[in-house]
């Protein structure tokens, strides 16, 4: 399954680029980050600086067409970043139009919500998110993660990295690696 994880140049919380990054290589994927921006991408501890990790691809030299899977990591700042840059949007949104999965964690869903598609879908996130979720149409749920089906593909969504285990597991039983 060839994945894509969309970040940001700056702005990415770290263990959510990671954690599930990690949890699909267990599998044999080699996943693709992919940003706005060639070079590399600054990720943060909440706050802090964090590492920087090399940019494979940029949104604008692929289409949803080339991967099977999206994951949007969170953080404050990069799904706010993603969001404001229409060739990032156009890219997500196309996974929806091609039926194919996303999994976005923690705040990750604004760049949901530009891509106007969550019109009937339950979905969970960052609580800050809820009022934004709500205005595009979606039924925001706390819980560690969500999984609709209704659409023309999966969505995946967790609130928080004290999600991530719950989170990645579905990302797996969605890419046939669990059960």
């Amino acid at each position: 399954m060839r994945t894509a994880f969309l970040v940001a140049p700056e702005g990415v919380e770290q263990i959510e680029l990671t954690s599930p990054w990690q949890a699909l290589t267990t599998t044999g994927e080699t996943p693709q980050l992919l940003s706005t921006a060639p070079g590399s991408v600054q990720a943060f501890n909440h706050l802090d600086k964090g590492d920087t990790f090399p940019v494979d691809l940029t949104v604008d030299r692929v289409s949803a067409d080339d991967f099977d899977l999206l994951v949007l990591p969170g953080g404050v700042a990069n799904p706010d970043a993603l969001r404001t840059d229409e060739r990032a949007v156009d890219f997500v949104r196309g996974f929806f139009d091609a039926g194919k999965p996303v999994a976005a964690i923690c705040h990750a869903p604004w760049t949901l919500v530009e891509a106007g598609v969550l019109q009937g879908r339950t979905l969970t996130s960052w609580p800050s998110l809820r009022t934004d979720i709500t205005n595009a149409g979606g039924s925001w749920v706390d819980e560690k993660v969500v999984v609709c089906a209704n659409g023309p593909n999966t969505l995946i969504t967790s609130r928080k990295p004290a999600d991530l285990d719950a989170f990645n597991k579905r990302i797996l039983h969605e890419v046939g690696a669990m059960t």
